[in-house]
């Protein structure tokens, strides 16, 4: 199934650029492999914002419980510093093109 993935990471008061921005380069690189395996189908950084956008295919929800609590920010301790997680079912349009058919048929 595909999912949209979306997060805020968010620098606590008290970590410096270096310390925030290593971990953010170490989830980087697991995400870029991620997306070479074929589990990640796209990832953006949103311009602007201290936020990310993903695309991903899951089997099921425990496979995206796996793929999120093995991302490096989780397996560092500092899943506390990733906010307004967002995560959203995606079918084809075309499939729901396919049931207004049969829903505008009154």
């Amino acid at each position: 199934m595909l999912l949209m993935f979306k997060a805020r990471i968010n620098k606590p008061a008290d970590m410096s650029n270096k310390d925030f921005y290593t971990v953010w380069r170490k989830e980087s690189e697991a995400a870029l492999g991620a997306k070479e395996a074929g589990v990640i189908k796209g990832i953006w950084k949103v311009a602007g914002q201290p936020e990310v956008v993903v695309i991903m295919d899951v089997e099921s929800g425990d496979m995206l419980d796996q793929a999120i609590n093995g991302l490096p920010i989780w397996q560092l301790g500092y899943a506390h510093i990733v906010s307004d997680v967002e995560v959203l079912p995606l079918r084809p349009y075309e499939n729901w093109a396919e049931d207004l058919k049969t829903l505008s048929q009154g």
